[in-house]
């Protein structure tokens, strides 16, 4: 059933819905999707796996809870602390954001070059392919050509 008043779609919703559809925008949210998935995974490696080498390497300092007091008082955690008030910097979460951004970094270095390194033997490959001869008229017309240049000058 059709509306008694005829409802025109503004310009600007033709737009909007025209630019998210272009490639690039849907291409872009995919890869935001799989980089949150990516950051969980680096943070539990980092977390999980990573601190606890580190901290046996340097003498079972466990990084997440590495931090100094500025103001207030110290307790077992650095939650605890927080959560009694005290003001701290949080040098073991510091150190984590900055070994978690040295494997996202390492890993899409990785991916981009193995990337460059694909398109690199695609376009050997292509570059690769001889030409294809002349069809059988080019390879005529181009007999032509050179009986007509040998002919002498009138």
């Amino acid at each position: 059933m059709e509306s008694p008043i005829p409802l025109k779609e503004p310009a600007w919703l033709r737009e909007f819905k025209a630019f998210i559809m272009r490639g690039n925008v849907i291409d872009l949210a995919v890869g935001i999707v799989i980089g949150a998935a990516f950051t969980a995974i680096v943070t539990s490696l980092v977390e999980d796996l990573i601190n606890s080498i580190v901290g046996l390497l340097i003498g079972g300092i466990d990084f997440s809870n590495l931090f100094i007091v500025l103001s207030g008082e110290r307790r077992p955690s650095l939650e605890a602390t927080r959560d009694g008030g005290a003001a701290v910097l949080a040098i073991g979460s510091f150190i984590n954001a900055i070994i978690k951004f040295l494997i996202v970094a390492m890993a899409v270095f990785w991916l981009i070059k193995a990337i460059s390194k694909l398109r690199t033997s695609l376009d050997m490959q292509e570059a690769s392919k001889a030409p294809p001869g002349p069809t059988p008229t080019e390879a005529l017309l181009a007999e032509i050509r050179d009986e007509l240049k040998a002919r002498p000058k009138v």
